[in-house]
């Protein structure tokens, strides 16, 4: 079996990416394969990386706040291209509020600060689709 492809990425306006840097390197060393797309990309940048890499996975890190209007896009965008198997997980700060409204779009792991990452990876080993 393949390795999990997993497409890391940093929408939206903000700049602090040490979290996703860190999250992609923990995932690498789970045995994943990590495409980090960097800073500021478009829900748009992150499909199109997605596609074009076969991703299994796409991870958004969002500490701006911004997650209500960049999930809901990605989410539609992913629909769109026939990705809507792939698992979306957002790592940041995510008010409880929030929660529900990303679940109901599809969204299936959000992870706030100080979320071990054998967490994650446990959850991302158990909800990712497997391929051949």
């Amino acid at each position: 079996m393949r390795k999990l492809r997993v497409v890391i990425a940093k929408p939206g306006l903000d700049g602090h990416d040490r979290g996703a840097k860190v999250i992609a390197r923990a995932l690498r060393d789970a045995g994943m394969e990590v495409i980090y797309t960097g800073l500021r990309q478009t829900p748009e940048q992150v499909v199109a990386a997605a596609l074009q890499e076969d991703a299994d996975v796409i991870g958004l890190s969002i500490l701006s706040g911004a997650h209500n209007h960049i999930a809901p896009r990605l989410m539609q965008l992913l629909k769109e291209k026939g990705l809507d198997d792939v698992l979306v997980v957002i790592g940041g700060i995510i008010p409880d509020m929030d929660v529900p409204k990303l679940e109901a779009i599809g969204v299936k792991g959000i992870f706030l600060p100080g979320t071990p990452m054998q967490t994650i990876v446990d959850f991302i080993n158990a909800h990712a689709r497997q391929r051949l």
